[in-house]
């Protein structure tokens, strides 16, 4: 079974209808089924065509009017990103030179698509006839999206043109850059007047809308990326960003909290289970009307999927973040435990055991009970074996795999029906941005304290000094990094490793570097030419246990370059030469061969 498979379509434009049809059959209204009532017969007749200007009386309908928005969601919030840890140091893949480019679609993000439905619907809906409640309901969600989009363009490109209203070919399409002040204006504009029009918390049948929670997590989010060094690279962290970005982040904490918001009791419990009060805004999955935005059939090992794997692959450098059970770093001299590579798992922070799978693991894929994972080389099953080229494969194996987001109980053949939530917005994200705001802002207890039961959620233990592990009394710096490698291994795979990275322009660290993973050398001390039919048997009985082999941290084998590649002019990326080559009122980044700047 090949990792990569490739489709031959037809160039028949008859072919290419049918599959528009089929997409909006098996997306579109399985979408719009999570939103609106199960009542209506026939949604998709109600909104005839998303893409272009909808028909007259699209807004005068709240049911069609909530088909429109709901499209908008869709290509907004997106779901789980598989893989994003290859472009930092959660998972293999080595991001070489070159990997952007002016002409290339990697790293780019012009969604002014999106914003033009957005700025479609904040003109139609006031003039239409629904009820003016409905509308304001309409509005505050489509204000909120229109300033997602536009946040992840700055963050990418930094100022972007700012576009109020829906433009028609007749209008001038040679708009300029914005400052990205303006742009940052813009969107907490858009997240203040969302926050007047909605109501404080959806739930139930709504749960998945943007509410004012959602808003309040969001705007902190938005305004810690203001103040961070990617922003303003002559003044890192005393530039006056940083008390805004505190003041939101603790209102935000502050709302959360009052409207019965919070850390659950267990981290396993975060993915696991749905409608909670930790999740504040999420994609919503729903078995069978939509499912698998984990992707888990790229995430598992192959024995247990289908198709493809590969996907979410923990390295070894991941593994080394986690923690002692006392909340030590591996090797401290100061921890009650021992650590060592051959039984690197145990005593481990229970984040490990809830995040990360490793060779002889229980792994109870398909239900199997006692199940365990191997990753040893003639001792796993299919292509699950640590290596690069195994049974006519050429993919990099880790040795590790991600428990994150899987439902173990699938079968091989059902791992499509996968509907865990996507967790966009979290309440321990806002309890990060919050800690990280309050240490640049002086408030360095207020920081700690959020660290602390961070982890005691997790489960480490609080010791004699009730610290969890953490140093006393640390400074400015020391608090700083304790929040970065803290939230590196709470919310690994869950897409934020690499932008935080950035944001505090630390990609030095990824710069020149290798990627590693564990490999299961020796069974019972024979090597894999040693391998007896014994071990086979003892392996098909999930008899062999981690502690019964020995282990090399070994570097991913690979037949391309092996250091990543993370230049300067990676804080900022640049917009793709075509939008360029159309618009010539277009700025270009000034580390792209423009002399636009990005900053702040």
């Amino acid at each position: 079974m090949k990792t990569n498979q490739y489709i031959s379509i037809p160039n028949n434009k008859q072919y290419i209808k049918q599959c528009i049809k089929q997409w909006c059959r098996l997306i579109m209204l399985p979408l719009l089924f999570l939103f609106i009532p199960t009542g209506c017969s026939d949604v998709l007749n109600d909104v005839k065509n998303l893409s272009s200007y909808p028909e007259k009386g699209t807004f005068d309908d709240e049911t069609s009017a909530n088909a429109f928005l709901s499209n908008i969601y869709y290509n907004t919030l997106g779901g789980w990103p598989v893989n994003s840890g290859n472009n930092a140091d959660e998972s293999v893949g080595i991001q070489i030179d070159g990997w952007i480019t002016l002409d290339n679609d990697n790293m780019k993000n012009w969604s002014y698509e999106s914003i033009r439905k957005t700025n479609i619907l904040l003109k139609e809906v006031p003039q239409g006839k629904i009820p003016s409640e409905k509308q304001r309901a309409l509005v505050g969600q489509a204000k909120f999206l229109r300033a997602f989009l536009y946040f992840k363009m700055i963050y990418h490109h930094g100022g972007v043109p700012i576009i109020k209203t829906p433009q028609l070919l007749t209008d001038d399409l040679k708009v300029i850059r914005n400052s990205t002040k303006e742009c940052f204006d813009f969107i907490i504009d858009d997240l203040d007047e969302a926050f007047a029009l909605l109501p404080a918390k959806y739930q139930g049948t709504n749960r998945g809308r943007v509410d004012q929670a959602s808003v309040k997590a969001f705007k902190g989010r938005v305004l810690l990326y203001k103040a961070s060094p990617q922003f303003n690279p002559s003044n890192y962290y005393d530039n006056a960003y940083w008390t805004d970005a505190f003041n939101a982040n603790k209102e935000a904490k502050d709302f959360l909290d009052l409207h019965g918001y919070g850390l659950l009791d267990k981290y396993t419990d975060v993915f696991e289970t749905k409608d909670h009060k930790e999740n504040i805004l999420s994609v919503i999955y729903k078995n069978p009307i939509k499912m698998n935005g984990r992707k888990e059939d790229a995430v598992r090992p192959l024995s247990e999927s289908k198709n493809y794997t590969g996907g979410d692959q923990p390295i070894w450098a991941l593994a080394e973040a986690y923690t002692m059970m006392d909340g030590r770093k591996i090797g401290d001299s100061d921890s009650k435990y021992e650590y060592k590579l051959e039984s690197f798992w145990k005593n481990r922070d229970p984040r490990f055991d809830a995040t990360l799978v490793w060779n002889g693991a229980i792994y109870e894929l398909g239900g199997l009970q006692n199940r365990r994972q191997y990753t040893m080389a003639g001792i796993a099953r299919s292509l699950d074996a640590f290596g690069f080229f195994i049974q006519g494969e050429h993919f990099s194996r880790s040795g590790l795999y991600c428990r994150k987001g899987i439902m173990e109980e699938l079968s091989s053949t059902q791992v499509e029906l996968n509907d865990v939530d996507w967790p966009e917005i979290r309440y321990a994200e806002v309890l990060f941005n919050y800690a990280e705001a309050a240490n640049e802002a002086g408030n360095a207890e207020m920081a700690l304290d959020v660290l602390k039961s961070i982890r005691k959620r997790a489960g480490i233990e609080a010791g004699s000094d009730g610290l969890y592990g953490l140093k006393y009394a640390m400074n400015r710096g020391e608090m700083r990094q304790a929040i970065i490698d803290e939230k590196y291994i709470e919310m690994a795979f869950e897409g934020h490793r690499f932008w935080d990275l950035r944001r505090h322009r630390m990609l030095g660290q990824l710069d020149g570097m290798r990627k590693y993973g564990i490999m299961a050398v020796k069974v019972n001390g024979r090597t894999v030419d040693q391998i007896t039919s014994d071990d086979v048997s003892m392996a098909h009985e999930f008899a062999l246990k981690p502690e019964d082999f020995e282990y090399q941290k070994v570097e991913m084998i690979s037949n391309g370059p092996k250091e990543m590649v993370m230049p300067e002019k990676y804080y900022f990326f640049p917009i793709k030469q075509s939008h360029i080559n159309a618009n010539t009122n277009l700025k270009q980044n000034k580390d792209w061969g423009g002399d636009f700047i990005p900053t702040l």
